[in-house]
């Protein structure tokens, strides 16, 4: 294995009502729009990123909304569950901010040594917020909503359900170059880089469980960090090699994709870190305009003109993003 992931690049998952979507994201869970796009192989369809002030990867959960969108089923062949990472003094905050926003909670420990809420989003997507004791030193989005002490600081880890365990873990090790890092009954453990948030997957191995269907409540796909193209060059070829089925470069405007299915079944892609999301707006406008690629520009006002408004926060304006600008000045400022 010439290449390793350094973690969790983003979470891409289907929801139905954009606004409701963006209710429960921006302003349940806290999170900023940093881009507000659309499908790009479907572009009446929003494609919403939610993410820290950067939108850094790590940190990145993203929808293809479709109003209307059959329910799926959650089994195997699927990433079942998504947990971010909180403080881990944080989680009574979380019980009572989620109970007045209507969301049931259940307190459940992991592993052993971690603390995690889990619930469901609007659609019946599984998520948790975890509180990993080895703590998370990245900075999160501040809002009114969600102060920075209690918020999420990115991604946790994913859970991948699959009927058989030898040839995904395989994968994850000799493909991914993720190691072994513990488990116990019938989940394991991964974890990329030095590990803790961010970098880590459970697999979930249940034989008899019915496979998952993804549509509207599901994860659509699991992304995988690398440094830059070359990198990612080098890794198709090496996919490629090993005789795995993968799709070819693709430009996803913020960062470049490939795309291929674990043995399970799990869809994963590769993403570039060096592009990102200032691309093609400042970092004080994130997510505010309906943000499109060069290739669908002539089709602006036909494409705008089918998507119903979304109502973002105000956390998201440009008023709040510059305190966080200000934050970030007195921080360089201070630092010499």
């Amino acid at each position: 294995m010439a290449i390793r992931t350094s973690g969790l690049h983003h979470v891409t998952a289907i929801g139905g009502d954009p606004r409701r979507n963006v209710d429960f994201y921006a302003r349940a869970l806290g999170l900023r729009v940093v881009k507000t796009t659309v499908n790009f192989d479907d572009p009446g369809v929003y494609h919403l990123y939610y993410g820290d002030e950067e939108g850094r990867p790590g940190t990145l959960m993203t929808f293809f909304p479709w109003p209307g969108v059959t329910g799926g089923r959650h089994g195997t062949g699927q990433a079942t569950s998504t947990a971010f990472s909180v403080p881990e003094s944080s989680l009574g905050w979380w019980e009572r901010h989620l109970a007045e926003a209507g969301v049931h909670t259940t307190r459940t420990r992991t592993h052993g040594e971690e603390e995690a809420l889990t619930f469901l989003d609007p659609d019946g997507l599984r998520l948790s917020l975890v509180a990993h004791p080895q703590g998370d030193p990245r900075d999160p989005w501040d809002t009114p909503a969600v102060p920075a002490e209690h918020a999420v600081r990115g991604l946790h880890s994913v859970t991948m359900q699959v009927a058989k365990e030898e040839a995904t873990t395989e994968m994850l090790t000799d493909g991914l170059g993720l190691r072994h890092v513990g488990g116990s009954g019938d989940r394991l453990r991964f974890a990329a880089g030095d590990g803790g948030p961010g970098a880590l997957v459970d697999v979930l191995v249940t034989p008899d469980a019915p496979r998952g269907l993804v549509a509207g409540g599901t994860v659509h796909h699991v992304a995988w960090r690398v440094p830059d193209d070359a990198a990612q060059r080098a890794w198709r070829e090496e996919l490629l090699g090993k005789g795995v089925r993968v799709t070819e470069i693709l430009d996803r405007q913020y960062f470049h994709s490939i795309y291929f299915r674990e043995p399970g079944g799990v869809l994963l892609e590769i993403a570039t870190d060096d592009i990102g999301f200032t691309v093609d707006e400042p970092l004080l406008e994130l997510g505010r305009a309906l943000k499109l690629p060069p290739w669908l520009e002539p089709r602006r006002e036909e494409i705008r003109s089918a998507l119903p408004a979304l109502g973002l926060p105000d956390e998201n304006n440009p008023e709040v993003a510059e305190r966080a600008a200000q934050r970030e000045a007195e921080e360089v400022e201070a630092a010499g």
